[in-house]
């Protein structure tokens, strides 16, 4: 930390902001690596720091894993390789013991907290008790985005400020005594100053601050967002880390005048202090070395059969892409992998492609009846264009009994008497017969499919916030060129081109924009994919890729669709504008993929309670639909529990392997890429965003009470801005339980069809995206798409590697896994 005679509070800020978590509002629940802070060191260095730090539980308990080598999901070739290569193999016996039947102790004694807790020693009170009810309630009035019937009393001049103008112009004050509001009002609450009221020696001034903050990390961490990226609010506010910590000790002043009244002084005076550096580097353990060592073993286990499986030639032959019936290209989302495999084996001449699913498409979308605008892009992008929406109907209905009449009192009276009874009856016929409500999140409700959109920019004249209303004909060239050329799409177009993005439906999920579309800041992809093949249809556009090499035929047209990963239904738009010659095709391609969708629901349904895979696959889809729309049912779908694998090369490289709907599949044609052009921005776009979704997973799945956000069952939407336990509690960060249950924590494997050299050049050019294989945070293999050898990176390099799994099963039909197997399914190989 800082040196014992120094306090700065702007490096205590920092290094605070640094550590606590960044997770967005609700509204743009992107997934990210929830240790971000430790991402410069070693994957296992880091878990075991903040392990020591933060009494966080890093890894599966020693049983689980053990359970998991019983269960032949571990294996002991495995066990041995990683034994060897990471402590030699004169210490197999050794570490081998301590793996498997050796007790160790796994008591975790964190850092954080050490400090603050002398004032129940010293005073017996429980601070945290004491202010936090009031704080959280303060916060989440000031922030709130649409709950409270009233605003908070604003000032342009942030938070502080307005809790001034509040305690001036109210009858009561904040405080209970006198102090905390004499400090408020007449002074800038200096940290240094009221630090030393509470505290009394600047040498423990920041490890205060870390053990206060840390108290309640999710509030603290959204203020620390928002502060960063004040635009992710929609009705913004003005609110730094410093006010929260400024008001938070004005709390604690009030609170230890109120219970001790003059009786109590800084507790660095009134007691000998131990302090503490809170990261200096751990001592070593074997506890966190045999976790380090399964967890090693637990992956490559799995990894092991994958890259075996990309060795071996496909059981069937590979059509011409000139054959083609048609062509669709979705989302890398994992959930895709499974509706890719259906769809090309209902059509074994059509093609399928991944790309992230804003489809290179990147702008602010503004709805027909919408008051702002909302990032329809990846969310580290900025965007300069808004794409606008006119002539749709109003989507969004809402039920009597929300209406804001039913608040006053003689209204509500009314409301309770008639509304109210008639919603209550509408609730308890929906237990039964689940239903679609106002109160459903649908994707389909992003955009009207009737609707237009506003895509083409006539000139560039700015809109009123900043940005440009559409693109010009150069720009979308650019950007449909990127799309075709990045996934390899450059020749041999089927007359129908399907551009499908995703999006969730659900009734009880609070964080339902952790369903939708990552690549689309958590919205759904219908206005990126309807937005993309109209740009692909412009006969403008097609003249100016035809310049670059790019001849899309006249006869050739794209299709924008919509798939909704919970219900399994599918929408497509703009259809009316298909020539004649291609309407009966696109009805036929339709009833082809609502099968799919029936074959898709009842591959799910094996991982849902309650429901019978072991039936007609459209009936069983009916089921999944109805789960979806039920109030009582936590878990509307698995969103991307089991992911483990990001595929980037020629779907010809993988068709061939079942790979259990755990791998995200990007297109890559290394053939037309021989510098790593394509390759580069391809990387630098799945690495961090499916990294961060796959460590978000693994650490909800290791510790859902510290890292997770526990059960969705206790938890309230607080402002509109996240979730809380209860009335009183610290916002959850995290996933919920709900979505973490069948997860198997594994890092994420990022397999590239390439040549290595050509690999490691690319890698090289971005330090960001190196940075996360050279610190194992996520692992990287290349297959060499000639000699089918795979090497894996090790070491700054990528070094042979040699399968351990000697060959794959083969699967002719799975429908009798899908019907009685919900666990994870073994790499099998398949027609």
């Amino acid at each position: 930390m800082e040196s014992s005679h120094f306090f700065s509070e702007a490096h205590v800020l920092h290094e605070l902001k640094h550590f606590l978590p960044s997770q967005a509002p609700l509204k743009d629940f992107i997934h990210h690596n929830t240790l971000h802070a430790f991402q410069q060191q070693k994957f296992h260095e880091a878990l075991h720091l903040a392990s020591e730090i933060f009494g966080y539980q890093t890894y599966l308990p020693l049983e689980e894993y053990r359970a998991l080598y019983k269960a032949g999901k571990i294996s002991d070739a495995m066990i041995q390789r990683v034994i060897i290569d990471r402590k030699g193999a004169n210490q197999l016996v050794q570490w081998s013991d301590k793996m498997h039947r050796q007790p160790l102790n796994a008591t975790l004694h964190q850092r954080i907290g050490k400090l603050r807790r002398y004032w129940k020693d010293l005073y017996n009170i429980n601070l945290d008790k004491e202010v936090n009810p009031l704080l959280f309630r303060m916060l989440a009035a000031y922030l709130d985005q649409g709950i409270a019937l009233q605003k908070f009393p604003m000032s342009r001049h942030g938070f502080l400020a307005s809790l001034r103008q509040l305690e001036r112009n109210n009858f009561s004050s904040i405080f209970r005594k006198p102090t905390a509001r004499r400090l408020l009002l007449s002074t800038e609450c200096a940290l240094p100053d009221l630090l030393q009221l509470v505290v009394g020696d600047e040498r423990y001034y920041a490890q205060y601050l870390f053990d206060q903050q840390f108290a309640h990390p999710g509030w603290s961490g959204m203020v620390a967002v928002l502060e960063e990226h004040p635009d992710t609010l929609f009705d913004k506010r003005k609110i730094t880390l410093r006010e929260l910590i400024a008001f938070e000790l004005l709390l604690e002043i009030d609170a230890l005048e109120c219970k001790l009244g003059s009786n109590w002084k800084p507790f660095a005076e009134a007691t000998q202090l131990l302090q503490v550096d809170l990261f200096a580097p751990p001592v070593p353990n074997d506890y966190f070395e045999v976790c380090a060592l399964w967890q090693e073993a637990m992956e490559w286990s799995y990894y092991d059969q994958v890259l075996r499986g990309m060795q071996l030639t496909a059981v069937n032959g590979v059509h011409h892409a000139s054959e083609s019936s048609f062509q669709a290209i979705f989302c890398i989302d994992d959930r895709e992998c499974s509706i890719r495999r259906h769809i090309e084996n209902l059509a074994p001449r059509c093609q399928t492609f991944g790309i992230a699913g804003f489809f290179n498409v990147e702008f602010f979308f503004r709805p027909a009846h919408g008051a702002f605008i909302t990032k329809s892009c990846p969310a580290p992008m900025h965007p300069r264009h808004i794409i606008r929406e006119r002539e749709a109907q109003k989507r969004h209905r809402k039920d009597a009994h929300l209406s804001n009449r039913s608040h006053g009192f003689l209204s509500g009276l009314i409301a309770s008497a008639t509304v109210g009874l008639l919603a209550a009856g509408k609730l308890a016929l929906s237990i039964f017969r689940p239903m679609e409500t106002p109160a459903m999140v649908s994707s389909f409700n992003h955009m009207d499919r009737n609707g237009v959109l506003d895509i083409h920019c006539a000139n560039d004249a700015p809109s009123s916030e900043g940005y440009q209303f559409g693109f010009t004909v150069p720009e979308m060239a650019d950007r449909i060129e990127g799309l075709l050329r990045s996934i390899g799409l450059i020749a041999d177009f089927a007359p129908l081109i399907y551009i499908i993005g995703h999006g969730a439906s659900s009734v009880n999920n609070t964080h339902y924009a952790g369903y939708d579309c990552g690549a689309c800041s958590g919205r759904a992809g219908s206005v990126n994919a309807r937005a993309a093949a109209a740009m692909a249809n412009m006969p403008e556009v097609r003249a100016l890729l035809a310049a670059r090499g790019i001849h899309i035929p006249d006869t050739t047209r794209f299709v924008g669709g919509l798939h909704d990963t919970t219900r399994d239904l599918a929408d497509f738009f703009d259809e009316s504008a298909l020539p004649p010659a291609l309407q009966s095709l696109h009805q036929e391609y339709k009833e082809l993929i609502n099968k799919v969708l029936d074959l898709n629901a009842k591959e799910r349904s094996r991982r849902f309670l309650l429901i019978d895979s072991d039936g007609d696959a459209k009936k069983v889809h009916e089921q999944v639909q109805r789960r979806a729309m039920s109030l009582f049912e936590p878990r509307p779908e698995w969103n991307h529990a089991t992911n483990a694998l990001c595929i980037v090369g020629r779907r010809a490289s993988n068709k061939h392997l079942f790979l259990d709907r755990r791998a995200f599949l990007n297109s890559y044609d290394y053939s037309i890429d021989p510098d790593g052009k394509y390759l580069l921005n391809i990387l630098k776009a799945v690495v961090p965003v499916c990294g961060g979704i796959n460590l978000e997973y693994y650490f909800s799945r290791v510790d859902n009470e510290r890292l997770g956000a526990g059960s969705k069952l206790p938890h309230n939407v607080v402002g509109l801005i996240g979730v809380s336990n209860g009335l009183e509690g610290d916002l959850r960060t995290g996933l919920p339980r709900q979505m973490i249950n069948i997860h198997q924590p594994l890092r994420l494997m990022v397999i590239v069809e390439q040549e290595p050299e050509t690999v490691m050049r690319v890698l090289r050019q971005h330090p960001p995206t190196y940075e996360w294989f050279v610190n194992e945070w996520v692992h990287l293999a290349v297959i060499h798409p000639q000699t089918k050898q795979v090497y894996r990176f090790e070491d700054e390099d990528l070094i042979p590697y040699q399968p351990l799994t000697a060959g794959l099963e083969f699967r002719q039909n799975l429908m009798p896994e899908f019907e009685s197997i919900n666990d994870n399914l073994p790499v099998y190989l398949i027609q």
